[in-house]
């Protein structure tokens, strides 16, 4: 089934035949392909003619061809309605040698509306974002988010028993569809295999996948947990399987340039700066922890961080980890004009010890921007002396 990504489509429909080139980045299998069909179902229901919207899948075996930028840009070319706007779609065209050559000369075609996909963060750190500086939009996808996931199981099941599968049984759009764990398991693991052996082995000439996985299993098991690549190092190092430092930080580029985790950053909310040590990791997926670690040591708390993390980055924030003196908020979210709001997550407030040590971080923050407090228990919303308390799958759903 297609599920509507409406914040994701209403991004595309906004930037229809704009001068500039719409770039789609995400992990693999986020939905970009799908995104690209509900665009282009928009584009034929306004009247766009067929023969007008011209589609390359590069990872489709048969477009191999097209892999040289000389090849590409021809291709496209001698396939372009002379005096109609032409939809160029290259999805996953970083498997295009010097793709940025051929997208460089469709852009500046008077009737070409140009959209690209790429899988890794590094698809836009190079040449492509140099040499088209200024004149490119970036939309980040993610998988489903839990309201997008909700939609697609309607008055099935209780927002909590959805929760549990969307985080047990992954995020990913293709998992919806599938009739069992054992399906899903399955997917996963091609999936995950995929992105550690194409996107960061492959890409970072990494010579021993075995120590890389390693520390990915470390890295999935320790989500919320601030880490460094000498804490890295360490711990490989106890376990007997020594490694050094630097290399750390090499698989750590890789893996957040795949986009299977992110680097959250510290922010020293009283002192307005950036701290350069103790980062968090989170996960793109959840389902992706439970497929490799099973259910041994599930910290719920930092799952449903992650999840929160996600929904942040939905909506457009910057993401920080906040330091407020000695106490740790657990994200500061800043939107694109600069306005912050604070958030703490907690599985339960009800007893009041654990209250009080939930609103005490956001307590100690002096400012009065805006302080929420996210928490699974299914209560009526509280205001604790301006800090906002809510359940939070209402607030993931929007409510």
């Amino acid at each position: 089934m297609l599920i509507q990504r409406a914040e994701y489509l209403n991004f595309l429909i906004e930037w229809k035949e704009q001068q500039i080139i719409k770039v789609i980045t995400g992990i693999r299998r986020c939905g970009k392909s799908t995104l690209f069909e509900l665009f282009q179902e928009h584009l034929l229901s306004c009247g766009v003619a067929p023969e007008q919207i011209i589609t390359i899948n590069f990872e489709d075996v048969d477009n191999e061809p097209l892999c040289g930028y000389k090849e590409l840009y021809e291709y496209v070319k001698g396939r372009m309605v002379p005096g109609k706007m032409n939809y160029i779609f290259l999805d996953e065209i970083q498997h295009v040698a010097h793709y940025e050559k051929a997208v460089d000369s469709l852009f500046v075609q008077k009737n070409a509306d140009v959209y690209i996909t790429g899988s890794n963060a590094y698809f836009m750190s190079g040449e492509l974002a140099t040499l088209l500086s200024g004149r490119y939009v970036e939309l980040k996808m993610l998988p489903l988010s839990f309201a997008e996931y909700v939609s697609a199981f309607p008055d099935s099941k209780s927002k909590e028993d959805l929760y549990r599968d969307y985080i047990y049984n992954s995020s990913f759009p293709y998992t919806v569809g599938l009739k069992s764990r054992k399906q899903i398991h399955t997917y996963l693991d091609g999936l995950y295999n995929t992105v550690v052996l194409n996107d960061i082995v492959e890409r970072r000439r990494i010579q021993d996948p075995a120590m890389l996985k390693s520390v990915i299993r470390f890295l999935f098991d320790n989500i919320g947990n601030t880490c460094s690549a000498k804490r890295i190092a360490d711990a490989m190092t106890s376990a007997g399987r020594k490694i050094a430092s630097r290399t750390v930080e090499n698989y750590l580029e890789g893996i957040t340039d795949s986009l299977l985790m992110y680097k959250v950053g510290r922010f020293d909310i009283k002192g307005k700066e950036y701290l350069r040590l103790l980062d968090k990791y989170y996960l793109a997926d959840i389902g992706l922890r439970y497929y490799l670690l099973g259910t041994r040591s599930v910290d719920q708390g930092h799952i449903l961080e992650n999840v929160v993390f996600l929904e942040l980055l939905r909506r457009g924030y910057q993401v920080y980890i906040g330091k407020a003196s000695s106490a740790e908020v657990d994200f500061v979210a800043q939107d694109c004009d600069g306005n912050i709001e604070y958030y703490q997550v907690a599985l339960t407030v009800r007893e009041e010890a654990t209250l009080a040590r939930e609103l005490a971080p956001l307590d100690s923050i002096p400012d009065h921007n805006p302080k929420y407090l996210l928490v699974m228990d299914n209560d009526p919303p509280a205001s604790h002396n301006g800090i906002r308390q809510k359940f939070v799958l209402d607030w993931l759903l929007g409510k």
